[in-house]
């Protein structure tokens, strides 16, 4: 099966915590960083997750914030800290490739924010995903 989503992140079940309706799982991507989905109890039974599964944690490119600074006080788990390797821009949205150890991460993000945020190949930055927005596949 081929996917349109630019992240398809490799890693290893570390944790499954399931609740009534939903079930948070904990990732521990190839590089050693680590990143929490929030999917459906549902989902995560019919994946057969459980501590040790490799999985693929896939995240669109319009779900991937970028910060330039330390993050506090926000809501959003999944924090990979890494640097710019590309920068792509047009007339109204830039494309930001950020290296996390062990992977690669693209960002959609408006040109406004990119130049605002002073983004550029080299520049050190935290790429920023809700755990709402991570979906899981095995293979």
């Amino acid at each position: 099966m081929s996917l349109s989503i630019r992240n398809q992140l490799p890693g290893t079940v570390t944790a499954v915590n399931p609740g009534e309706a939903m079930a948070t799982v904990r990732i521990r991507l190839s590089g050693g960083q680590d990143l929490t989905a929030a999917i459906t109890r549902e989902a995560a039974d019919d994946l057969s997750l459980t501590a040790g599964t490799e999985v693929r944690a896939l995240v669109k490119a319009t779900e991937v914030s970028v910060a330039t600074g330390r993050v506090e006080g926000l809501s959003i788990r999944n924090r990979l800290a890494g640097t710019v390797t590309a920068l792509t821009t047009g007339d109204a949205m830039a494309s930001v490739r950020v290296a996390v150890e062990g992977a690669e991460l693209t960002a959609a993000v408006t040109r406004e924010a990119a130049d605002d945020l002073g983004l550029s190949v080299g520049v050190p930055v935290v790429a920023l995903v809700k755990s709402t927005e991570v979906s899981l596949a095995t293979a």
